[in-house]
């Protein structure tokens, strides 16, 4: 492939994060309009959990791409808003499983709609091969860059 075939600048945009900081700007604009007190990483969690309920904050870490000072921060706000509680592993003690409240899942549900809202707004204009095209690139790049088992 030739690389200056291609416009860098949109690549680049895309690798360090502007689409994604685009996106989340739009996200949490959506929230804060629907009086929806989160923030797009807390929504992540929150999907997350709602597919995965009960897994270990390591789990989560791996999941959503944080660190374990950052995800514990993060479990924090969300236990104090009754969204999240954690629970000693039953397993292992030494661990804590993340669960879902009832109020998180009221929570959920809300936000959800909002997200699909602003996930229409950026994809507006995009056909399906189009997206089918874009997802596979984009794993093919993540894939690349932790090939090596590390995240």
């Amino acid at each position: 492939m030739e690389l200056l075939d291609i416009d860098i600048r949109l690549i680049f945009a895309i690798m360090n994060g502007k689409v994604s900081s685009a996106i989340n700007r739009k996200l949490q604009k959506n929230f804060n309009a629907a009086d929806v007190n989160l923030t797009p990483e807390q929504w992540t969690v929150m999907l997350y959990l709602s597919e995965q309920d009960g897994v270990t904050q390591q789990q989560l870490c791996n999941a959503v791409y944080k660190d374990k000072p950052s995800m514990t921060r993060l479990i924090d706000i969300l236990e104090r808003a009754d969204i999240v509680v954690r629970q000693t592993n039953k397993l292992d003690r030494r661990a804590n499983t993340v669960h879902l409240t009832p109020h998180g899942r009221e929570m959920k549900d809300k936000a959800q709609k909002i997200a699909l809202v602003t996930l229409r707004e950026a994809l507006k204009g995009l056909t399906m091969d189009d997206l089918r095209t874009c997802q596979s690139v984009m794993r093919c790049v993540f894939e690349n860059l932790t090939a090596d088992g590390r995240r």
